[in-house]
């Protein structure tokens, strides 16, 4: 019997090993929620990836940040930071300044406006999020946590 995996993907051969599960398992679960975190964000006029830069510009403070640190802790990857930054400055979410004792390195900051949506964002995502996965209960998703650590450690 096909397993669940097997069957969502409408595959008809078993996989080659629970490596090739495991790995597409991670795939096709952090695309569904990717999808419906960005369904959430769309409420907004964001995306996925410009959220995650404008919570990275709020960590920062005030200072912001260079725009390759900013690409070092995105979630997802994005090779070019600049238009996302274009992207967010254009709607009044963020500035760039050139830092004072290198011009060529340039610091992304968020703005009030963007801070401010980010507030509004906050509670109505995170309550989201808290939906979402409600369902597997604190224990396993602390084992789940551990356990996509360990994958990250390996890979990193």
């Amino acid at each position: 019997m096909a397993g669940r995996l097997q069957a969502e993907l409408k595959q008809k051969v078993p996989f080659r090993d629970r490596e090739q599960e495991a790995y597409l398992s991670l795939l096709r679960t952090a695309d569904i929620l990717q999808s419906q975190v960005e369904a959430k964000l769309k409420d907004f006029g964001l995306t996925g990836t410009q959220y995650n830069a404008l919570r990275i510009l709020r960590g920062a403070g005030k200072e912001g940040l260079p725009c390759s640190e900013i690409a070092e802790r995105m979630i997802t990857r994005d090779p070019d930071v600049t238009r996302l930054l274009n992207r967010l400055e254009k709607r009044g979410l963020t500035t760039r300044v050139h830092d004072k004792r290198d011009r060529r390195v340039i610091h992304g900051k968020i703005t009030a406006a963007g801070l401010k949506l980010l507030s509004e964002i906050d509670e109505p995502l995170d309550k989201f999020g808290r939906e979402l996965l409600r369902h597997v209960g604190q224990t396993k998703l602390q084992q789940l946590i551990d356990l996509l650590e360990l994958v990250r450690r390996v890979n990193v």
